[in-house]
């Protein structure tokens, strides 16, 4: 059924979540009745051709379901530029992004580092999703022609990676397994089918899922998620870094925040048409679903991967470190039709009450012996 405080989608729209519940459901009864929720998330976001990601509807921007942060200003990735700058003048090599999303990123990111003369060899964007890389290709196209020519659009990371990697709201999409710690034992939740609809049912947790929670400590009743995704993705990051750095930015906490006992129904969430709610259930195909990061997965994985944990902080502070305040003073005060846009952006990036706080910015370096720009004041490491 659908919330009525949600808007409406048009008949197209619904016709389209109908293939992709169609679609989940035959995954379900083909898997005897039940499938874990990640399953269920990896169907209903990644599924060729259905799929959130994979489908055609518009997800950033005012006409989609989110607003990123390089949608609300250029000054993010001209921050993040002055980031990778830094390790490319220490490294020379390319640079690797993961999930560019609508391609502002990879736009504003090449537009600063051509003016810091600091381009990479190459900028290599891994995308899954063949619709949103063909977007990407388009606005690269119409913004920055001249450096067309330095892109490549690719389906597998690198072997071996100098220079730098960055993913910016990547993680919080991968698939996570729900978990339900109950007086009587743990459990997995996922999805079954009754009454022609898409319901919870929790199942006993196997012993795969049980290592990977065991250093978790919490209290029943408790529900949460993990995602052996993040860390594999991140292994795979690192792993492939023989000299530079991996930036990775999202939202989350370290796990002594993230599994906190006021924490105790999870951070599943879900957005569609700029509203956030909590049924994974709504519409399947044409809304987001995600679930914050734990920050200490990322730097175990990083590490036992032969990295180093060059950094870990806040939005705010990364962005504060990387000179955002100086960058939008570039734009003078007394133009207000131009500045005002800029500076409400850059407070809705580094305000604790908006993405300033909740948004973490981490880094895992091979090679490097300096202190890394973002990472220089405001250390939260011991948060790990």
């Amino acid at each position: 059924m659908i919330d009525s405080d949600l808007p409406p989608p048009d008949d197209d729209a619904l016709a389209h979540s109908a293939r992709v519940s169609t679609h989940i459901g035959e995954r379900i009864a083909s898997e005897g009745g039940w499938i874990p929720f990640s399953v269920f998330m990896d169907l209903a976001l990644h599924a060729p051709g259905l799929g959130y990601y994979a489908a055609g509807a518009q997800k950033f921007g005012s006409a989609g379901d989110f607003i990123t942060a390089p949608e609300l200003t250029p000054l993010f990735g001209r921050c993040l530029a002055r980031q990778v700058a830094q390790v490319l003048e220490l490294t020379g090599g390319d640079v690797v992004e993961i999930g560019a999303g609508s391609g502002a990123l990879a736009v504003d990111l090449l537009e600063e580092l051509e003016r810091l003369d600091q381009l990479p060899e190459r900028y290599r964007i891994l995308e899954p999703s063949p619709e949103l890389a063909q977007r990407q290709q388009q606005r690269v196209k119409q913004s920055i022609p001249s450096l067309m020519g330095a892109i490549d659009w690719v389906d597998v990371l690198p072997e071996k990676v100098s220079g730098a990697v960055i993913a910016n709201e990547v993680l919080d999409a991968l698939p996570v397994h729900l978990v339900a710690w109950r007086d009587d034992g743990l459990f997995e939740r996922g999805v079954s089918v009754r009454d022609d609809s898409f319901a919870w049912e929790e199942r006993p947790a196997d012993d795969s899922l049980r290592a990977a929670v065991a250093e978790i400590s919490v209290s029943a009743p408790y529900l949460s998620e993990v995602s052996p995704g993040v860390s594999a993705l991140v292994a795979n990051l690192t792993e492939s870094v023989q000299h530079g750095a991996v930036v990775l930015i999202d939202y989350g906490f370290g796990r002594p925040e993230y599994y906190h006992p006021h924490r105790n129904d999870g951070t599943l969430m879900c957005h569609y048409r700029h509203r956030a709610h909590t049924d994974p259930f709504f519409l399947p195909g044409l809304q987001d679903i995600t679930a914050h990061v734990d920050f200490t997965s990322v730097a175990t994985a990083g590490v036992e991967a032969g990295c180093s944990l060059a950094g870990y902080t806040a939005q705010a502070q990364f962005l504060l470190n990387s000179g955002i305040t100086e960058l939008l003073g570039e734009t003078p005060a007394d133009d207000l039709a131009a500045y005002l846009p800029q500076a409400g952006a850059v407070q809705k990036l580094v305000s604790p009450a908006e993405m300033g706080e909740l948004f973490k910015v981490i880094a895992l370096s091979r090679g490097i012996d300096v202190p890394l720009l973002g990472f220089t004041e405001g250390s939260r490491v011991e948060r790990l």
